[in-house]
């Protein structure tokens, strides 16, 4: 059995041959491009300067204020282990709309809802591309997949074809089969496993990976015919490391960065984990497309209908084999981390507020009744449990900076004049815990969206765990569903405790790790105990 991290995804698999570099996590990334630029300054110090941007106002350009930066490195020093913390603190001494340098690069960061709308809505067609980064472009197959390409026609339909083939309405219902086999999958091995301690973190994301590999695989994914599973899962960690992991050229787009990042060892790195990643889609295909295998009923898979687009030439779009690996891989990533973290955030939450857990789990059972799992009709009516989850989304958004954007023409944020090609970064954890927006905003309550109408849909800032705009999350309804199904039937099955040793709700680590999503930094450990057992012994 794979190992797992303490924050929840599966390890790395040391035993394989392949000499696997460790992970190096995004703020030790920063600090490591850094240091490596600071060693090499003799030899490219010309180059470095020659790209630097001029932190003078240009042509009467009203520019945002920012902290002061150091020669050649800007302001990459005063970014911490937790970058999402590190530019609030930053943001409460130079305000919402703040100019950054990181390397050479421009990077405004906001901090505020009416800054994010100003990014998000009212400039949104002027904010919305994406900026090249070699990790992602390099494992997106030349930013083929919808994530990371810039904005463009070419971006335009591969979003449609991926909301249309994907995640549509339709498609998200047809996906209940795969949430309720992987739901039950999971009350199970919690009822054998209980009531005793339990480490919540691999069972969640083994239902978060059921269920998305499911839809993008069909049945056979999970199964012991599926026998490579476990190497792809340990190959997308990797990938998703890979693609949170800032190099130097990140920071110094040229050949001082590039050099770097060949001396750290960061693109062989890249290297092995593309050429793993696309033998294993290669391998999917290839079974795909075998004539012997059965026919799907009702489209198939999500490789069936990516296969079927690239063989009849559908549309406008020169759709390649290329493409049907990119949009896989943007299935995986995007899917699994943030639906995984979202869960085990909000049990976290929920037994450090008893309160908040009775009520939920009050409504739940209302609702359920004597069935022993919750349906998919029950969901319509939890509404208590929407809120619980919102407020987590609202406290813990999986990517706490959103992915970044890039300015493609000059714009105009909170006041401030800010030029093209400008990087932005929305602090969504920083704005879900902004006291301007929200009473006590450090507080778990979710009965505050009793009387507040915000959602996470895009069209309330105050809230934008999933972004807004043309960039929003394409994934937000099929994530939602995941969640909220999964918790309903967690919460409904068992009841919940901390294990002997714990001395209080207050004692549960609440310490956060990551790069792109950031996770639970220990193992959530608590005692479920069968609750329709308990029920039919009263």
């Amino acid at each position: 059995m794979a190992t797992r991290r303490s924050g929840g995804r599966p390890s790395p698999n040391k035993t394989r041959k392949l000499n696997i570099m460790a992970p190096i996590p995004l703020p030790l990334q920063w600090q490591l491009a850094a240091a490596a630029a600071t060693l090499l300054l003799a030899l490219v110090a010309s180059i470095l300067l020659s790209g630097r941007c001029s932190s003078k106002k240009a042509g009467g350009l009203k520019l945002p204020p920012g902290p002061v930066r150091v020669p050649i490195l800007g302001n990459l020093l005063q970014v911490g282990p937790l970058p999402h913390r590190s530019f609030r603190e930053l943001a409460r001494r130079h305000g919402p709309v703040m100019l950054l340098q990181l390397g050479t690069v421009p990077t405004v960061v906001v901090s505020s809802a009416d800054a994010a709308r100003d990014v998000m809505k009212a400039h949104d067609a002027d904010c919305c591309s994406r900026p090249v980064s070699p990790g992602p472009k390099r494992l997106s197959y030349d930013l083929k997949n919808v994530a990371f390409a810039p904005y463009d026609d070419y971006w335009r339909e591969m979003r449609k074809l991926f909301i249309v083939e994907l995640l549509s309405m339709r498609r998200v219902n047809a996906a209940w089969y795969a949430r309720q086999e992987q739901v039950e999958n999971l009350v199970r091995n919690l009822t054998l496993a209980g009531p005793k301690p339990v480490a919540l973190n691999e069972h969640i994301y083994g239902l978060a990976d059921g269920i998305i590999g499911t839809v993008a695989f069909g049945n056979v994914y999970g199964t012991e015919r599926f026998a490579h599973k476990k190497h792809f899962q340990n190959v997308l960690d990797e990938a998703l490391d890979m693609m949170a992991s800032f190099s130097a050229e990140d920071f110094f787009p040229n050949a001082a960065g590039r050099l770097i990042d060949r001396l750290t060892g960061i693109i062989a790195r890249r290297e092995r984990i593309f050429h793993d990643l696309d033998a294993y889609f290669e391998m999917v295909i290839d079974k795909h497309l075998d004539p012997a295998r059965d026919k799907p009923e009702n489209g198939g898979d999500l490789v069936d209908v990516l296969i079927g687009i690239w063989k009849d030439h559908r549309g406008t779009l020169r759709f390649s084999r290329d493409h049907v690996k990119a949009i896989i891989l943007d299935t995986f990533l995007g899917g699994i981390d943030t639906s995984s973290v979202t869960m085990l955030w909000t049990m976290s939450e929920l037994i450090r507020a008893p309160r908040v857990l009775t009520k939920v789990q009050g409504e739940i059972r209302a609702v359920v009744g004597d069935k022993e799992r919750v349906q998919p009709d029950d969901m319509p009516k939890l509404t208590y449990l929407k809120m619980v989850v919102k407020e987590t989304l609202r406290l813990h958004p999986p990517a706490t900076l959103l992915l970044p954007r890039e300015t493609m023409r000059d714009a105009k944020i909170g006041g401030y004049d800010v030029p093209a090609k400008t990087r932005i970064f929305v602090n969504a954890w920083a704005i879900g815990r902004d006291a301007a927006s929200w009473d006590e905003p450090e507080e778990f309550n979710p009965d505050r969206f009793e009387t507040k109408e915000v959602d996470f849909n895009g069209a309330h800032f105050e809230l934008v765990p999933f972004g807004a705009g043309r960039r929003i999350c394409p994934g937000l309804a099929m994530g939602a569903a995941n969640v909220e199904f999964t918790l309903a039937n967690l919460l409904h099955c068992f009841d919940w405790a901390l294990p002997d040793g714990v001395v209080g709700v207050k004692d549960v680590s609440m310490k956060e790790t990551g790069g792109l999503i950031f996770h639970r930094k220990t193992p959530l450990v608590l005692v479920p105990s069968a609750y329709a057992y308990r029920r039919g012994h009263n």
